[in-house]
């Protein structure tokens, strides 16, 4: 059976998005991004699902990983968050005193926690939370987290989508060890690569000039120091367009050709 890692407690959004992915898959969480990234690169079968960015906060911050163990990013999925406030079956809002989630679970649904006058507090995930929720059976305690960590550990769903924003959406990227991309044709293509550039004046506008000059549209550019130095940089790129494509061979093989 196909295996899918995730970063998290059953429950969480990662999970949610895992489930849209692949429901026959055995979806399996890891403690950490790290433990992720580990997993699948020993196992050509399996592949992870982990959050990129947020269209709200920003980046996540996994793309030392992505440098570090130089998996391949199959696709993107975009899994809307809606948060809940979550609590023992019976429980009334003006039980609550205390509420636990992400730290930017708990930000992003500053508003409503103000206006309940609920004291914050600050944990690893959102799901973790939930479940904590429902170990201590305390209805003073409530946690803000998906629908489906509400179904996970047997919570009630009190109040739904208590975030500031409505239409929040984070970015997830589904990777794996085996090299995979789509047939070229007349569909809408991204593609990310890395490369390495040392620390010198113009180095990076020499290596991005090839994109206006083919009018290719660069829709990522994250840099990352090399291990132990400062004197040369990892940037990771999205672009769009297909690796086969005429106009990004050209970028590919006249820009970094002459660096």
């Amino acid at each position: 059976m196909k295996k899918i890692y995730f970063q998290g407690t059953f429950g969480a959004y990662s999970h949610l998005a895992a489930l849209s992915i692949d429901k026959e898959a055995e979806i399996i969480p890891c403690k950490t991004f790290d433990e992720c990234f580990l997993k699948a690169s020993k196992d050509s079968n399996s592949k992870i699902i982990v959050p990129e960015s947020n269209r709200i906060t920003g980046n996540i911050g996994i793309e030392y990983l992505i440098f570090k163990y130089r998996l391949n990013i199959y696709l993107e999925y975009f899994q809307k968050i809606e948060h809940n406030l979550l609590g023992l079956p019976g429980t009334k809002i003006k039980e609550i005193k205390d509420v636990y989630s992400h730290g930017q679970a708990l930000s992003q649904c500053s508003k409503f926690i103000k206006n309940q006058n609920f004291i914050e507090h600050v944990r690893a995930d959102t799901a973790g939370s939930a479940q904590m929720v429902s170990k201590v059976k305390d209805k003073s305690k409530a946690a803000i987290a998906s629908s489906l960590s509400a179904k996970t550990y047997n919570l009630e769903v009190i109040k739904k989508n208590i975030e500031n924003e409505k239409g929040n959406l984070t970015r997830f990227l589904v990777m794996g060890k085996n090299i995979l991309q789509p047939d070229y044709g007349k569909k809408k293509y991204i593609t990310s690569f890395l490369f390495k550039l040392k620390s010198k004046p113009a180095a990076l506008y020499q290596s991005l000039s090839g994109f206006a000059i083919h009018s290719v549209n660069l829709t990522k550019l994250q840099s990352y120091p090399e291990k132990n130095t400062f004197d040369s940089y990892f940037f990771l790129c999205d672009l769009d367009g297909h690796i086969e494509d005429l106009k990004v061979q050209k970028i590919i093989r006249g820009t970094w050709a002459t660096l």
